[in-house]
């Protein structure tokens, strides 16, 4: 979107300026911020320190004396520096940037930062793993939050979603069961940041409601190639509401604009013991190096005359509306190009609450939403001891705060005057109310009329309906994914009764298969077919209730939108990563020709060798290694070219490392390409079932994603070959037919 450029400087932070921009939030941070260069070291109070190295002492070997208030302030600060992490989503990785309206959207909602294509609204995005603690590693199988703070004209809104559209559970009463169940087991404090372990799987196979849930979690998506490709959800029914008052319910969709693309199991296993900060290092970096990663943001809307047209109760948060019946309508673009000044400041004491509202947006009576208005502000204040976090600078609005909320620890705000309560005459009866023209927040009025009970809806109850939508809609690399993710999640169960109950309680209500798949895997007898039509008539009977409660609504059986695969595009590799493997010796002008291609798609190709500092072509020019062998491996690249050169491809077959980095790609199914000599070097390595082009010929040959050329006298097709198989991302094929090895 255009910027406009002929702004005038903002005079009140509560109007509707155009000059309301992603700068307001840097330019109030950097008021806290402090260079160093040129000052003396000083204590808190200000007073400067003539000695940072030693401590106070009764004689050069004497005892520390307790006088020393500069080595005590010094410790008593370290000693505290710390603050509790969080229950869930210990593990963050954050960053700022702005969000930008297409278009307004006012026939929907009165939200300010969604009105003008012009203004730029500041945000920091928190990317988080669930289960982990802290110190756990980014590529872990697990939910991912995605939760952002809009800095908005009108306060603070927070979005706190995760990347998977529904959730284990229908109310929050059942939370701390879920956190407790997938957290390491209580007595040993083992497995970390896994859910693979009796303790989860015994809760999941007693909770039927977790069905849905769980198939996202055994899915790729549990396992994202980066934040920049991962998807974000509200996953709650929320409201939009109008200037007229006319209210619809909306579902939150976080598109990023590069794809949504996953690592493998083995290659994120792999990718925990070399990079466990593989996902915060590829933020940090794409960030640095300009790449900023771009989200779209994109709603589905739904009449509230049309709340039971469904099969499912939007209210239900385990449930998902299909895209087919409600498809995404885009609103505007995120991108996120600034990272932290500091991770803890910001990144660790950012706080989201998703009853940070502003006006035009409001909840619904979504049990497990409802729950969270109460639990996300309790734990902050778990976390950091005072209600005034909101006053650290990454919480604080844009906007003037002004209110009679009390003192507490680390007060910031300095309230002038006699008066601190409302109402009052001495202090003119400042600060006084807004009404809802003034943009007052008024809550939605919603008329509600029940009984006071201990009771879920009917329209609840059907548990299953949208798993087997989920299993359906999976190509079939995927459900082999998924099949093999319980292999290994079921596998580490100890208790073969928790297994048994999996399979026939659960697997069998969603897909005989994929339960008969499973008990193969995991040493208990496959549920018989004469079960599975039993199973199949109680769900059936259960949906049909289920139904009743609701409407004999609108449903899909298929839906490719829940498929990474069915619905991908072959499309950009902006900030995809390559290795280039080389040796003395290789050869210049094929490594230069398909690096300048890779370069001008937005690619970032990497030279990888032994060792270390510059390599010699066969015809004398340099190149220096970015990366050596010891610190690197294929899992941390999509793609492999190896270019010609006699002495660089001899040199590189004595290497075990080399061929360990071509066969490992190989197993994870990315492009490799290899030009000249290079092709060789493929052939010793122990890929089977790829045609490879022959000696002595033009031929390019492109199978399974393996591209290769003898005759190099034309490289631009073979770089364009090579770029379109990098835009697949994998080529699964070798998964079903070929033999793979590493």
């Amino acid at each position: 979107m255009p910027e406009n450029k002929d702004k005038k400087k903002k005079t009140n932070p509560n109007s509707n300026s155009p000059d309301f921009d992603e700068n307001i939030k840097k330019k109030q941070m950097e008021e806290y911020h402090m260079d160093y260069k040129g000052q003396y070291m000083t204590t808190d109070q200000g007073v400067r320190v003539s000695d940072a190295d030693n401590s106070l002492k009764a004689g050069e070997r004497g005892p520390t004396i307790m006088e020393d208030f500069h080595f005590r302030e010094r410790m008593t600060h370290f000693d505290h520096e710390s603050i509790p992490e969080r229950i869930v989503h210990a593990r963050g990785s954050g960053a700022h940037g702005y969000f930008q309206p297409y278009e307004s959207m006012s026939e929907y909602t009165k939200a300010k930062f969604l009105q003008d294509p012009k203004v730029k609204t500041p945000v920091f995005v928190r990317f988080s793993t669930v289960v982990g603690s802290r110190g756990s590693a980014d590529t872990v199988r697990d939910a991912r939050g995605f939760a952002t703070k809009f800095y908005t004209e009108e306060g603070n809104y927070d979005l706190v979603g995760n990347n998977m559209a529904p959730f284990f559970i229908q109310d929050g009463m059942k939370f701390p069961d879920v956190v407790h169940a997938l957290k390491p087991m209580a007595d040993s404090e083992i497995p970390q940041a896994s859910a693979a372990h009796d303790t989860f799987w015994d809760f999941a196979s007693l909770v039927p409601e977790a069905a849905h849930m769980l198939m996202w979690v055994l899915s790729d998506r549990a396992l994202p190639r980066s934040f920049r490709m991962m998807e974000g959800f509200g996953v709650h029914t929320f409201r939009w509401i109008n200037e007229a008052g006319k209210a619809r319910f909306v579902k939150f969709h976080w598109r990023p604009v590069l794809g949504t693309y996953s690592l493998v199991w083995d290659e994120a296993q792999k990718l925990a013991g070399k990079d466990p900060d593989w996902l915060r290092r590829d933020l940090w970096e794409s960030i640095e190096m300009g790449d900023y990663p771009e989200f779209e943001l994109c709603v589905q809307l739904v009449e509230e005359k049309d709340e039971h047209t469904f099969d499912f109760d939007l209210l239900d948060p385990t449930k998902i509306i299909p895209e087919e019946l409600v498809p995404l309508k885009k609103v505007g673009k995120m991108v996120l190009n600034r990272n932290p000044d500091n991770f803890f400041a910001e990144t660790e004491q950012v706080a989201f609450h998703p009853g940070n509202l502003v006006p035009g947006i409001d909840v619904t009576n979504d049990p497990l939403l409802q729950a969270r208005l109460f639990s996300y502000l309790d734990t902050q204040l778990n976390r950091f001891g005072t209600p005034n976090f909101t006053e650290i600078p990454i919480n604080k609005p844009v906007v003037p705060v002004s209110n009679f909320n009390g003192a507490g620890f680390m007060r910031q705000r300095i309230g002038k005057g006699k008066v601190n309560y409302f109402p009052n005459s001495l202090g003119g009866g400042d600060p006084k109310m807004a009404s809802e023209k003034e943009c007052g927040y008024v809550h939605y009025q919603e008329k509600i009329d029940g009984h006071k009970i201990r009771k879920r809806s009917k329209s609840f109850e059907d548990h299953f309906s949208q798993a087997i939508l989920f299993w359906n809609s999976m190509s079939k690399t995927e459900q082999m994914h998924i099949v093999k993710a319980l292999h290994f999640e079921l596998g580490k169960v100890d208790s073969k009764e928790i297994r048994e109950r999996m399979v026939n309680n659960i697997l069998n209500n969603i897909s005989h298969e994929l339960a008969a798949k499973v008990a193969k895997g995991i040493g208990v007898e496959p549920p018989s077919g004469e079960a599975f039509s039993r199973v199949k008539d109680e769900v059936r009977s259960v949906k049909d209730k289920v139904v009743d409660a609701v409407t004999h609504g609108k449903t899909v059986k298929d839906s490719p939108a829940l498929s990474m695969e069915r619905s991908k595009k072959a499309g950009s590799i902006r900030s995809r990563k390559v290795a280039i493997l080389i040796d003395n010796g290789f050869n210049h002008q094929e490594l230069m020709s398909v690096k300048k291609a890779l370069k001008d798609q937005g690619a970032q190709a990497k030279i990888i060798s032994m060792f270390k500092g510059m390599l010699k072509s066969s015809d004398g020019q340099e190149v220096e290694v970015d990366k050596s062998h010891i610190t690197t491996g294929s899992i941390m690249y999509d793609a492999i070219f190896i270019p010609g050169g006699k002495e660089s491809v001899e040199t590189m077959k004595k290497q075990g490392d080399v061929k360990h980095f071509i066969n490992e790609a190989f197993k994870h199914c990315k492009a490799i390409a290899a030009s000249g000599e290079g092709v060789d070097l493929v052939m010793e390595s122990d890929i089977k079932g790829v045609k490879l082009a022959a000696m002595g010929t033009k031929e390019l040959v492109n199978d399974a994603g393996v591209i290769t050329l003898r005759d190099t006298s034309d490289l631009n097709a073979f770089s364009q070959a090579f770029v379109e198989a990098i835009g697949l991302h994998r080529h699964w094929m070798r998964e079903e037919k070929m033999e793979v090895p590493a």
